[in-house]
C-alpha cells in the first residue's frame, strides 16, 4: 500500500483534475463528431463534381489514401509477427533450461532478448526513422525486434514448463538431444507457440498505428496529420477504420487461437 501510494504521488496522481478536466476531453470528442445532414447523407457530388457537404461521400472524402495505408499498417503487423515468431521459436530453444543448451548461450540468449524488449516499440521507430528516413521500413524493424525480445521470453518459459517424461522416455529409448526436443518438447509447445503468436499479432497492429505518429508509416501517420491540421472529421472516420479491423483482427485470432488449441 505504502509503494501503491507513493507511486500515486510520483505519477502527479489527482482525482479532482481528472474529474475537472475531463470536459476538455469530451469537448475534442464532440468535435471529431461530423456533420453529416440526413437531406444529403447519401448524396453524391454536385455538377462540378464536388462532394456536398454533410454526406457521408464528403466525411469518407480521404477513404482512397486512408485504406490502403490501413492495409500497410497491418501486413507491416503480419510481416514484423511472423519473421519474429519464427527468430523467437529458434532462440527460444536455446535460451530454456531443459534443452541442452550450455549456460553461456541461456544466458546470452536470454540478455539479448531483454534487451530487445526493454526499448519500447516506439523508441525503437523513433532511431530508425532518423535512419532510414519514413515509411513502413523502420515499423517494421522496430516492431520485429520488440516482438522477438517478448516472444522469446514467452516461449522458452513455456518450455520450462512442459512435461519432461516424454522426453525421458525418448531418451531411454536411445533418441538423441534433437530427437528429444523434436519429438517430447515441440508437440507439447507448438500450440502454446502459436497461441501467443496471434495475440501478438493483435498487439502488433495497434503498436503498428502508434508507430505511425513518429513517421513509421501507415494509418497512424494519417491520424497524426489529422490531429495537427484540425481536420475533426477525418480524426474520427480514421478512429473507426482502426477501431474496426482491430476488433475484427480480436475475433479471427481469437477464433483462430481456439481451433489450434481445439485441435492439439
Amino acid at each position: 500500500m505504502l509503494l501503491y501510494l507513493s507511486s500515486g504521488y510520483v505519477a502527479e496522481f489527482s482525482l479532482s483534475k481528472i474529474l475537472t478536466s475531463a470536459p476538455n476531453f469530451f469537448d475534442y470528442l464532440a468535435d471529431t463528431i461530423p456533420s453529416l445532414k440526413w437531406e444529403v447523407l447519401f448524396a453524391g457530388r454536385d455538377v462540378n463534381g464536388h462532394a456536398i457537404e454533410g454526406s457521408l461521400v464528403y466525411w469518407g472524402y480521404r477513404l482512397p489514401i486512408q485504406l490502403p495505408l490501413l492495409w500497410e499498417t497491418f501486413c507491416v503487423a503480419m510481416a514484423a509477427t511472423v519473421v519474429s515468431a519464427i527468430i523467437a521459436t529458434i532462440l527460444a530453444f536455446f535460451a530454456a533450461n531443459n534443452t541442452y543448451a550450455p549456460a553461456s548461450v541461456r544466458w546470452a540468449v536470454r540478455g539479448f532478448v531483454a534487451f530487445l524488449r526493454t526499448m519500447p516499440e516506439l523508441a525503437w521507430a523513433v532511431m530508425f526513422v532518423m535512419a532510414y528516413g519514413v515509411g513502413a521500413l523502420p515499423g517494421f524493424i522496430a516492431l520485429a525486434l520488440h516482438t522477438i525480445g517478448s516472444l522469446t521470453k514467452l516461449f522458452y518459459e513455456s518450455i520450462e514448463t512442459a512435461s519432461m517424461e516424454p522426453v525421458r522416455g525418448l531418451r531411454a529409448c536411445g533418441a538423441n538431444r534433437w530427437e528429444n526436443v523434436r519429438f517430447g518438447l515441440w508437440p507439447q509447445v507448438k500450440p502454446i507457440f502459436m497461441s501467443y503468436s496471434f495475440l501478438r499479432l493483435e498487439i502488433n497492429f495497434r503498436s503498428s498505428t502508434i508507430l505511425g505518429l513518429v513517421g513509421a508509416g501507415g494509418i497512424g501517420q494519417e491520424l497524426m496529420t489529422n490531429i495537427k491540421l484540425d481536420r475533426y472529421d477525418q480524426v474520427s472516420i480514421t478512429l473507426i477504420l482502426i477501431i474496426i479491423v482491430v476488433s475484427a483482427l480480436d475475433s479471427l485470432s481469437g477464433h483462430l487461437r481456439n481451433k489450434v488449441l481445439k485441435e492439439s
